[in-house]
C-alpha cells in the first residue's frame, strides 16, 4: 500500500468516493473488481473514525429480534455465514454466553424462542455455531467470573470476530492492487458541476496543503458522522455515540451477551487481543464530531453493567484504554426524536442529491460489503454499465488459496520455529492472512524481530515494521491505534512512544523533530481518551 497524491491528478475517474471507512473500502473494492477507474479519499486515516471504534464483532444482531427487524437479521447472518466463509483469516467463529436469571427482563423460554429463530435465520447447517442450553453448574463452569446468585442456567450461540480497522485496510489494499487509486489524509474541498450536475472536486493534500481539481463522472459520499456536516445530507443522519472500555483479562475464547439492570440494553464483554471489550453505550449525540470521547457517565454505565454480573468488580483503576464512535443512523418517520438509540433500525440507505451526488446512509460493519455492492450498482447505472457484484464468495485479497485449518496449523509450525510464541501467532495470521511470510522472511534475517513489543500484549516487532513500511502509514498514531492498537489496549510511556518512533523513523523519513511532533500525537490521542 503505497500513498501517491499525484496520481489523483492524472486520470479522469469513473468513481470518486470521499469517506475511507468500511463503506468506502467495500465500495472502492467491489468498483475496481468490476473495472471502473476508482479514487478514494480519506481526510484522516482509514477507518479513523467509526469503523475502528465498533464492537469488532460480525453478527446478524440478536438483540434487534426484538423490535422485528428480521430482514436486517437475516441478511447480516447470511453475510456472516458468508465471510467466515470467504474469509477465515480475517473473520473467525466467537461464541458467545447467556446467562439466565430468576426475574430477569427476558425469561429462559424467551430467550430459547429468539435463539432458535436466529439459528433458522442463519441457514447454518454448521450445528456448532447454533445455540445450546447449560444448568447452572454447567453454565457457571464455562462463565466462573460471573456471580451465582439467583443463575437459573445459560445459553450460547454463536456470531463472529474480527479486527474492524484490519478488515477495512484489507480491502483498501485489495481495492488498490484492482487499479484504484487509494490516498489517505486528503480532503475533498469541493464538489464542482456542470449544469447542475457533478463532475469532479477540488481536494487537497493533508500532509502538503496542495490542492488539485480530480475529475469523476461519479461521487459517493461514504463519510459516517461527516455527512451531518454537509448538504442535503445533514437532514438524513441522526447520531448515537457508543463507548467501550479495555479492562483487564477476563475471557479466553468465549464472550458473554448480557443486558443492562438500568435499561435493560444488551452489552458485551469480549476477549479481545488477550484484554476485554466490554460495550457499548447508545446515546443520542448531538455534539461536534471532530471530539467524540468516552465520557464520565458513559465509563460510570458500562462499569455498573458489569459489576452487576461480575463477582469481583471493576472499578476506575482497572480501565486501561478506552474509545468511543458515532453510529449514523437514517432518518426514520417512525421514530421520533426522543426515541431511544437502540430500537432505531441498523439498517442503511442510499440517497441521491439533485446534482447526482450518492450518500450512504446508515448501516453496519456486518451488511457493509452488500450495502457497497448496491452503490455501486447505482453508480454503474448512471454510467449506463452492467457489471454484476465481484465480492460475492469471493476470497478476501489475504486469504489462503489452500485449505484454512492445513495452512494455519503450517504457518503456527512455522511460527514457532522462528521463536514467536503462540498467541502472537495466531494473532499475527488474522493480521496478515498470507502477508506472514514476507513477515516471517524478515525475522529469518534478524531474528530479534520475534520478540513482542510489549512483553503483556500479543504483537512482535516484526508486525510493528512491516505495517509501518507497507500499510501507508503517516503518523505515529496510524502505527500505533489503527494498525496495531497499542495505543487503546497498554498505557504507553514517553519513553516507550519514543523507542517505538526511533525504530520506524528511518522508514518513514521522520527526523528527529517529526518524531518529537509524532509523540506529542500520541500523547494527546492517549488524554483524550
Amino acid at each position: 500500500m503505497k500513498r501517491d497524491f499525484a496520481a489523483l491528478s492524472a486520470q479522469s475517474f469513473d468513481l470518486l468516493i470521499c469517506g475511507g471507512g468500511i463503506y468506502g473500502a467495500w465500495t472502492a473494492y467491489d468498483a475496481a473488481l468490476r473495472g471502473l477507474k476508482v479514487a478514494i479519499v480519506e481526510q484522516n486515516d482509514w477507518a479513523s473514525a467509526t469503523s475502528s471504534a465498533s464492537t469488532k464483532l460480525i453478527h446478524g444482531g440478536l438483540r434487534y429480534l426484538e423490535t422485528y427487524d428480521f430482514k436486517l437479521v437475516s441478511k447480516s447472518l447470511k453475510e456472516r455465514t458468508m465471510l467466515l466463509r470467504a474469509a477465515p483469516h480475517r473473520v473467525w467463529p466467537l461464541h458467545f454466553g447467556v446467562p439466565v436469571y430468576a426475574q430477569q427482563r427476558l425469561n429462559r423460554l424467551q430467550l430459547k424462542l429468539g435463539l432458535s429463530l436466529y439459528d433458522y435465520l442463519a441457514g447454518d447447517a454448521n450445528t456448532s455455531m447454533h445455540h445450546r442450553y447449560y444448568d447452572v453448574q454447567q453454565f457457571s463452569t464455562h462463565f466462573p467470573m460471573i456471580s451465582a446468585n439467583n443463575l437459573k442456567g445459560g445459553f450460547t450461540y454463536a456470531d463472529a470476530q474480527t479486527d474492524d480497522v484490519r478488515l477495512t485496510l484489507e480491502l483498501i489494499a485489495g481495492a488498490q492492487t484492482a487499479g484504484a487509486c487509494c490516498v489517505n489524509y486528503c480532503r475533498l474541498v469541493q464538489v464542482l458541476e456542470v449544469d447542475g450536475k457533478a463532475n469532479g472536486a477540488f481536494i487537497q493534500d493533508q500532509l502538503t496543503q496542495n490542492k488539485q481539481r480530480i475529475d469523476a463522472k461519479q461521487i459517493v459520499f461514504t463519510t459516517g458522522q461527516w455527512l451531518t456536516k454537509e448538504t442535503p445530507s445533514n437532514a438524513w443522519c441522526r447520531l448515537a455515540k457508543g463507548v467501550h472500555l479495555i479492562m483487564p483479562a477476563l475471557l479466553s475464547t468465549e464472550a458473554l451477551l448480557l443486558t443492562t439492570e438500568s435499561d435493560g440494553r444488551v452489552f458485551f464483554m469480549i476477549p479481545w487481543y488477550g484484554l476485554t471489550l466490554l460495550g457499548t453505550t447508545d446515546t443520542d449525540f448531538k455534539g461536534n464530531v471532530e471530539q467524540v470521547l468516552a465520557e464520565d457517565s458513559d465509563i460510570d454505565y458500562l462499569l455498573a453493567a458489569a459489576n452487576s454480573y461480575l463477582k469481583t468488580s471493576w472499578t476506575r483503576s482497572d480501565i486501561i484504554g478506552s474509545f468511543a464512535g458515532l453510529r449514523v443512523f437514517k432518518q426514520n418517520a417512525s421514530t421520533t426524536a426522543s426515541s431511544s438509540p437502540s430500537i432505531i433500525s441498523r439498517d442503511w440507505e442510499l440517497k441521491s442529491a439533485s446534482n447526482g451526488v450518492h450518500y450512504a446512509i446508515g448501516g453496519k460493519i456486518t451488511s457493509s460489503r452488500q450495502d457497497a455492492a448496491h452503490i455501486v450498482d447505482a453508480v454503474c447505472t448512471q454510467l449506463g454499465i452492467s457489471l454484476p457484484c465481484a465480492t460475492q464468495d469471493r476470497p478476501f485479497p489475504w486469504a489462503p488459496q489452500e485449505n484454512f485449518t492445513v495452512w494455519s496449523a503450517r504457518i503456527s509450525e512455522r511460527a514457532m520455529q522462528l521463536g514467536i510464541d503462540a498467541e502472537s501467532a495466531q494473532w499475527l495470521l488474522r493480521r496478515h492472512g498470507v502477508r506472514v511470510v514476507e513477515i516471517f522472511q524478515r525475522i529469518e534475517t534478524e531474528p530479534d524481530l520475534a520478540q513482542r513489543i510489549i512483553p503483556a500484549l500479543p504483537f512482535i516487532r516484526a508486525d510493528l515494521m512491516y505495517c509501518a513500511e507497507t500499510e501507508m502509514v503517516m503518523h505515529l498514531d496510524d502505527l500505533l491505534r489503527r494498525r496495531l492498537p497499542l495505543l487503546i489496549l497498554t498505557k504507553l510511556t514517553e519513553d516507550q512512544l519514543l523507542h517505538i518512533a526511533q525504530r520506524v523513523a528511518g522508514n518513514l523519513n521522520w527526523s528527529n523533530t517529526q518524531i518529537a511532533q509524532e509523540i506529542t500525537r500520541c500523547k494527546n490521542y492517549r488524554s483524550m481518551q
